[in-house]
């Protein structure tokens, strides 16, 4: 192919255009129920468990578009089950993206809008764990993809099929 052909073919081609234009802490709550109730006792063996879920829309702006990740942290005594802390943040950003097909659009902001914001998320769970009293949590890393597989999996067999009216 000549110069000018991979030049034209070049041009037709969108060109992907993504830009973080903010980040924030949209909600956040840590409970720290040691403290709260006074526990105590030395025989503390803690069980953390982690839930994750995504929530994305189109601003009223063209090509912007709002990406949240929803972190619930629940950390328990697994001697007693006693619960130790529970930690919920819902962390944010605002993106310009142009140049993806629309068919691919929302899978694009539901992996990779996420991966992008995932380790300033990650360092609020450390810093808020560890100035509350525990030691650091530190999130492991998230498959954005995989976490995106699931959810469209649990949708489609969640959703009866569409009947015919006659």
């Amino acid at each position: 192919m000549s110069d000018t052909a991979n030049g034209a073919a070049n041009a037709q081609a969108p060109q992907l255009k993504m830009q973080v234009l903010a980040q924030f802490i949209r909600d956040l709550s840590f409970e720290n129920v040691v403290a709260q109730k006074g526990l105590s006792g030395n025989d503390v063996q803690p069980d953390v468990q982690i839930q994750v879920s995504l929530d994305g829309r189109a601003r009223g702006v063209q090509h912007q578009y709002e990406v949240f990740t929803k972190v619930k942290a629940t950390s328990v005594n697994k001697v007693d089950n006693t619960p130790l802390f529970l930690l919920e943040l819902d962390y944010g950003g605002i993106f310009h993206v142009e140049g993806v097909p629309d068919d691919q659009l929302h899978p694009f902001l539901m992996i990779e809008c996420p991966r992008l914001l995932f380790p300033f998320l990650r360092r609020i769970v450390s810093d808020i764990t560890r100035d509350g009293g525990f030691p650091p949590l530190n999130i492991d890393t998230i498959d954005f993809l995989q976490l995106y597989r699931q959810e469209a999996a649990r949708r489609s067999t969640a959703q009866p099929a569409p009947q015919m009216v006659s």
